[in-house]
């Protein structure tokens, strides 16, 4: 199926044109060499200084337009990755298929899958700012970074002395009208149990259970929610079909992603012949009872078991049991929020994917928080929880947090511009997911920071969208701001 090419029609139309483009090009996480040639060549193209530095990230430099050469140098930044997410249902291959994008009233959405307006959207804008003849600017540097859903191994890796600009305007929020001025730091606590698979029962028989309907979403933007962890939810019920109905664990399959809340899970567990009454009983008593639970905030719920194929052996009832009991009461959502910002989630963790194989299981746990040292306090917590339950856990990619500067000049240019534009004041807020600006902010000490984007709606999901006309007033607010930039 040729995916539509309607959404090139929408205003503003280098916009639009430049992110139907990038829906063309497969660009998820971990997946950059497309994506960086693409925008290597989009830079070359327009003969403008273009290159990739050693930590994959692409590199354009614009000159100022006549008249504003003694500007700020600014940064436009924005990532070059997508997060892969469709139905378990849906076919499609990230790595080749392009993403159907598609007008859906006053919405812009894709068929079953990630729509990729985080960021692309603001890679879209940053290209229309490069392109465009007319626009008044002074020294412009456009960064993509690499790898950013995957753990910003690209703003990690960029060196000092790599960008020459003073401000950067990082074009990855999420809600027309904010301003951000500060984000949480976070890391990855992975866990791993290691094991040599016992031999089946005789006289069990397989079932596969599948936990699926669930919204998901992104687990900085979205985890105050209250919405249902699919892993969290399947070892509930696992834990009382272990004691229940003697059910075995054979394997357990749940996320994909260490930022985005887990919307499936799927388990195989053996039971005894006799006890599958009581085992499918059990699952539509639990399915009624979450259904219930979450009716307002994962009305899709769904839990089905079904015969399946014998498999080749199980988890060991030590480690089936220690797993089970670690990932029950292993902390997941938020922990606080900030005392003086209390709509503001200060601290969280993600148990976002639990895996098995012959030999080992594997957890992935993303911790963020804006105060490091309750980051540690929760780093604590889950190291604590299993290690008592037998496994080794370790942390990695720990990134700081970007303390909010309310008296920076470009929040005060920005916040000028906007009340200019539209007669009123954008919100000034700090976020609890992880922007790129505490890092890029320590790799270039001195920057003047702030984010901002349109209205972009369960990112990390398939139910994604961005609103149409957000993006034409982040357009206008993003030329009016360049226009504007401080005098060096």
């Amino acid at each position: 199926m040729t995916p539509s090419r309607e959404i090139e029609k929408l205003e503003p139309h280098s916009v639009w044109q430049n992110f139907h483009s990038l829906t063309q090009v497969p660009r998820p996480s971990g997946k950059r060499d497309d994506i960086t040639n693409f925008l290597v060549d989009f830079g070359k193209t327009l003969h403008l200084e273009t290159f990739v530095d050693d930590a994959g990230n692409v590199i354009i430099r614009k000159p100022a337009t006549a008249g504003m050469e003694n500007c700020k140098g600014v940064i436009l930044q924005a990532h070059m990755d997508m997060v892969p997410q469709k139905n378990a249902a849906t076919k499609h291959d990230f790595e080749k298929d392009p993403i159907d994008a598609f007008i859906d009233g006053d919405w812009v959405r894709a068929n079953q899958t990630t729509l990729g307006a985080d960021n692309g959207i603001g890679l879209a804008s940053i290209m229309s700012v490069l392109q465009a003849n007319n626009l008044k600017h002074g020294p412009i540097e456009a960064l993509f970074t690499a790898d950013e859903e995957t753990g910003m191994y690209g703003a990690i890796g960029l060196k000092n002395g790599t960008l020459q600009g003073e401000i950067l305007l990082n074009l990855d929020s999420e809600e027309e009208g904010e301003l951000y001025v500060g984000c949480a730091g976070g890391i990855d606590a992975t866990v791993t149990f290691t094991h040599e698979l016992d031999p089946i029962y005789e006289g069990d028989v397989a079932y596969k259970i599948s936990l699926t309907g669930l919204r998901g979403g992104h687990s900085g933007l979205e985890i105050n929610l209250g919405r249902g962890n699919a892993n969290k939810l399947l070892f509930r019920l696992l834990k009382k079909t272990v004691a229940i109905c003697d059910a075995r664990l054979a394997s357990f399959e749940g996320g994909n992603l260490r930022n985005a809340i887990p919307r499936e899970a799927f388990a195989i567990v053996t039971i005894p012949e006799e006890r599958h009454t009581d085992f499918l009983q059990l699952v539509a008593q639990t399915e009624a009872l979450l259904k219930a639970e979450y009716a307002l905030v994962d009305p899709g719920l769904s839990i089905t078991a079904e015969e399946t194929q014998m498999p080749e052996g199980l988890l060991p009832e030590m480690i089936q049991d220690d797993l089970i009991n670690g990932v029950t009461a292993c902390h997941n959502g938020v922990l606080r929020n900030i005392p003086e910002m209390p709509e503001v989630v200060e601290a969280s963790s993600n148990l976002a994917i639990v895996k098995t194989d012959a030999t080992s299981v594997a957890i992935n746990i993303l911790i963020r928080s804006s105060v490091e040292s309750t980051k540690e306090e929760i780093c604590s917590m889950v190291e604590s929880t299993f290690l008592l339950a037998g496994a080794s856990v370790e942390f990695s990619g720990g990134y700081p947090g970007w303390q909010p500067r309310f008296d920076s000049p470009i929040l005060h240019t920005m916040k000028d511009v906007y009340q200019k534009l539209y007669n009123a004041e954008p919100e000034v807020k700090v976020i609890h997911a992880g922007l790129e600006c505490g890092i890029i902010g320590a790799a270039v000490p001195g920057l003047d920071m702030i984010s901002f984007g349109p209205t972009i709606s369960h990112p990390h999901s398939p139910d994604e969208k961005v609103e149409i006309a957000s993006v034409q007033k982040f357009w206008d607010y993003l030329v009016s701001a360049l226009e504007k930039t401080p005098i060096k």
